[in-house]
């Protein structure tokens, strides 16, 4: 590498560049795709996001109608298997919010995060299934990014289910069980609006039926997870990268391009803020190493 050029069009020169985005990166992506740059597809999750009532959430973990003043608003993680294939709650937001977070026209794509007191009415959680390589084989024909476009395709069945806007896609949880549409949505967190689908229609069909089965799983463990009160929204998609840009595991740099820093979430080495933050001070580590030896 020689540098970078910036969106101003000033020059930097360095010959180590850390390549560090985000894990929705998409244009860098296909960059990298069309310049022959090695990457290569990477299992992922994907699945929906769940909102119960936070006091639910509260009785079931703390065991009693009534947290009172001084516990905090409960959390929760579980997870099971389903015919071999993983699912599991995925950054569960007690007291939170159901954000939009499509990073181009013609897509859904959903989210979560708790304000610091924790104090909306509301918990929700990704609840995702694994996904493996194999899944992506529709996709063949797109390579190394196949399982990016697995995803787009379904966060854009979404945008079309719901009526093409930033309305996600949502319904029931014991119906989605039933394969049941709902005859109602309340009003839940997610700011731009719900419409009552049957979630079957947005996944396929492997998806679709882990979920199912999860559900069932779960409320056997959490007495009560299992509700109509609760309400899916979909998709939760953005779990971790698509893709991974490999490295070298002892000096960090790409595998054809010296001086190239794959790095954190996008380049496939991470899966949230402190993993890729720990993840960037590995590899600044390693550049003061080359630097210095």
């Amino acid at each position: 590498v020689q540098g970078v050029v910036t969106q101003n069009n000033d020059t930097i020169n360095s010959d180590k560049i850390i390549l560090a985005t985000g894990h929705s990166a998409r244009d860098i992506f296909e960059l990298l795709d069309r310049k022959k740059i090695f990457i290569e597809a990477k299992p992922f999750a994907l699945g929906v996001r769940a909102e119960h009532p936070q006091s639910l959430i509260d009785s079931i973990q703390y065991s009693c109608d009534y947290r009172g003043d001084y516990l905090p608003p409960a959390p929760y993680a579980i997870v099971k298997q389903v015919e071999g294939r993983g699912m599991y709650s995925f950054c569960m937001c007690p007291g939170g919010v159901i954000a939009p977070c499509a990073t181009s026209p013609g897509e859904v794509v959903t989210n979560g995060w708790s304000p610091s007191k924790r104090d909306q009415e509301t918990a929700n959680s990704g609840i995702v299934v694994e996904l493996k390589l194999e899944d992506f084989k529709p996709f063949a024909k797109f390579g190394a990014l196949a399982g990016m476009e697995f995803q787009k395709s379904i966060e854009q069945k979404a945008w079309h289910l719901a009526g093409e806007t930033q309305r996600a896609p949502a319904q029931r949880m014991i119906d989605f069980t039933q394969s049941k549409v709902s005859s109602d949505i309340p009003k839940t967190s997610y700011v731009p609006g719900t419409t009552s689908v049957e979630l079957g229609n947005v996944f396929p069909g492997f998806i679709t039926q882990t979920l199912r089965q999860g559900f069932r799983d779960f409320g056997k463990s959490m007495k009560g997870y299992l509700t109509n009160e609760a309400i899916l929204h979909a998709p939760e998609s953005r779990t971790s990268s698509s893709v991974r840009i490999p490295r070298d595991n002892t000096t960090l740099e790409h595998l054809q391009i010296k001086g190239l820093y794959p790095c954190g979430e996008g380049a496939g080495y991470a899966g949230g803020i402190i993993s890729a933050a720990i993840d960037g001070e590995k590899c600044a580590l390693k550049i003061t190493e080359a630097i210095m030896s």
